[in-house]
């Protein structure tokens, strides 16, 4: 069974976004508190888990995993917007994650669909 071009570049971005979780571990000195960063880069390594079992099958569980986690992790961006001393920096960071989430929790959607049985994409 093959993937759908979207699904490959669902599943690369979700990859970056886990990776990029994970590397923010060791740099959360300034700005939100540790346990952002520690939440974020479970959630990380939760996104690689989902890639690996989404990448060679197109399992259905690994595209959830891949889904729930990248929105949880969106989730965790959302406070830069109502901290009064969150830098301007912070808030364009938050807002492009959230974008780029959302784009890839698109192109991963579809994924989730039931494909009738006997077909073949």
């Amino acid at each position: 069974m093959k993937r759908s071009v979207p699904l490959t570049v669902g599943l690369v971005i979700a990859g970056l976004l886990g990776l990029a979780d994970i590397v923010s571990l060791p740099l959360g000195t300034d700005g939100p508190p540790v346990a952002v960063f520690v939440i974020g880069a479970v959630l990380g390594l939760g996104t690689l888990a989902g890639v690996v079992l989404a990448w060679p099958n197109r399992s259905r569980a690994g595209a959830v995993t891949v889904i729930v986690t990248r929105l949880l992790s969106a989730l965790t961006a959302v406070p830069a917007f109502f901290v009064a001393t969150a830098p301007s920096a912070a808030r364009v960071a938050a807002l492009v994650g959230i974008v780029v989430t959302l784009l890839c929790v698109a192109l991963v959607a579809p994924a989730l669909r039931v494909r009738p049985v006997g077909a073949s994409s």
